[in-house]
């Protein structure tokens, strides 16, 4: 790359040369962008992919998922960036003092002038990434109390329902199956299989776990594979595996690959098997265990029940050599009979005293029956009825007598009634103001008014002449 500037900064461009030369020419300004892009692009081209080696310092996680981080070491630093998309592979979790090799390219972050390195890939430097990822998840899992002793649970003496989490296609099942076949052919056993190796497995195997553990009745569950290697068996030690196992609400025995293979998952587990046969033997060794005591408390039971009837048979046999003893087989037969006589008179007795409590408890139900409510109800009922018929009939014939008599009396308030009187032709003569009947004609005088009610209507009349008895007529 050409040198930036032609010229030193010190020298005029635009003066003439004392020895009358000519001038030089003017030289390039930059920008500095440009002075930024041109160092970028000649990092990135020169050192598109280099391996660094440092402690990591200053690391922070941002919640977009990036995590930004510097390399130092005794002489120097450089800043770095892990991306969510690489960081997302990562086999452990970054964190400060860590020494560390991280491959990426060499970039420059331009709004800061700073130059960085973009890392693809961070391994730990002097352990493996596996290995720091493990150690790292156990002391979460530590600090989480889920390797305690303490929350270890105990295996059910009478399993009824054996739950299993392995692949159904290798040779741990089929180990399992046979010596729980041979040992507990009472044993239900649940299957769930599960794949055991491979990116997924952990996923796979504590959904498998979640699923057996909410199956009503399980009592135990055995979760394991056969051998292979550390990368076969590595989904056991997973933080999902790890996390099922103490959330299942039953015991779990862990069984993954042979003795000398220990995961995270035996620690986390309520028991460790060295083997899934084993597994399998551990599972009814307890029923076999309670199942022999019994056993041997059964003999010991049989064998103290055989002392004493043989200490009682010493004890019978010193008391009938006694003199006193002498003739006590007869006394007792007549002990006996008379017990046996005795329970006679008892047995009558009884039977005598029950038939005089039967007699009585008849005789005082028929009284409770008399007195039932339901019957004296029906009675009630009856009596009800037959006095509301009579009430119903007697009132009829008043009804009748009073309408009789009603007819009765309006007849002969029709025959004295005045209206029947004008009926027949007669009329009632009143005064001017209708105040009184005028019964002689010589209560009026010639002029006035009177009026004349007849059956229908009234008549307003002037009295032109009167012929008064006594009075001659003019």
């Amino acid at each position: 790359m050409s040198s930036l500037f032609d010229l030193p900064f010190d020298e005029d461009a635009g003066g003439a040369r004392p020895d009358g030369a000519a001038a030089p020419p003017t030289p390039r300004i930059y920008t500095v962008s440009e002075i930024t892009a041109a160092v970028r692009s000649l990092l990135e081209s020169t050192w598109a992919d280099v391996w660094v080696e440092g402690e990591i310092s200053n690391c922070r996680l941002w919640n977009t998922g990036h995590i930004y981080f510097s390399l130092k070491d005794a002489g120097a630093q450089l800043k770095a960036v892990m991306f969510k998309a690489a960081a997302r592979s990562l086999k452990f979790k970054l964190e400060d003092g860590q020494h560390v090799l991280a491959r990426g390219r060499l970039g420059v972050y331009e709004p800061k002038g700073e130059y960085q390195i973009v890392c693809g890939e961070v391994e730990p430097r002097g352990l493996g990434a596996r290995q720091l990822a493990l150690d790292q998840l156990k002391k979460r899992l530590q600090a989480d109390g889920l390797l305690d002793a303490s929350r270890k649970r105990p295996l059910p003496a009478f399993p009824r329902k054996i739950g299993i989490v392995t692949s159904i296609d290798g040779a741990a099942i089929r180990d399992m199956l046979k010596v729980l076949g041979r040992r507990y052919q009472r044993a239900h056993v649940i299957i769930a299989p599960a794949r055991v190796q491979g990116e997924t497995a952990a996923a796979d195997i504590a959904r498998a776990l979640g699923g057996i553990g909410r199956v009503e009745g399980v009592d135990v569950v055995i979760v394991g594979r056969g051998g292979g290697s550390i990368e076969d068996l590595w989904a056991f030690n997973e933080e999902p595996v790890a996390r099922a196992i103490a959330a299942c609400p039953v015991p779990v025995i862990s069984a993954v690959g042979h003795e000398v293979d220990i995961t995270l998952a035996d620690l986390v587990a309520d028991l460790r098997a060295p083997t899934p046969s084993a597994a399998a033997e551990i599972v009814v060794a307890a029923n076999d265990e309670f199942t022999a005591r019994i056993d041997r408390l059964a003999d010991r039971a049989a064998a103290a029940a055989r002392g004493r009837v043989q200490q009682g048979r010493h004890a019978l046999q010193r008391l009938e050599g006694r003199p006193a003893m002498a003739g006590f087989e007869g006394r007792l037969a007549l002990r006996g009979r008379h017990v046996a006589e005795l329970l006679l008179d008892l047995q009558r007795g009884g039977r005598d005293s029950v038939a005089r409590r039967q007699r009585t408890f008849q005789a005082l139900r028929l009284r409770l029956e008399a007195l039932d409510l339901r019957r004296s109800v029906g009675r009630l009922q009856t009596r009800l009825s037959q006095a509301d018929a009579r009430l119903r009939a007697a009132a009829v014939r008043r009804y009748h007598g009073a309408e009789a008599r009603l007819g009765s009396l309006s007849a002969r308030l029709d025959t004295l009634s005045p209206l029947a009187v004008l009926g027949r032709g007669y009329a009632v003569c009143w005064d001017a103001g209708r105040q009184r009947i005028l019964r002689e004609a010589a209560a009026v005088n010639d002029g006035e008014t009177v009026r004349v009610t007849l059956h229908r209507g009234e008549l307003r009349c002037i009295v032109a002449g009167r012929n008064v008895p006594g009075q001659q007529e003019p």
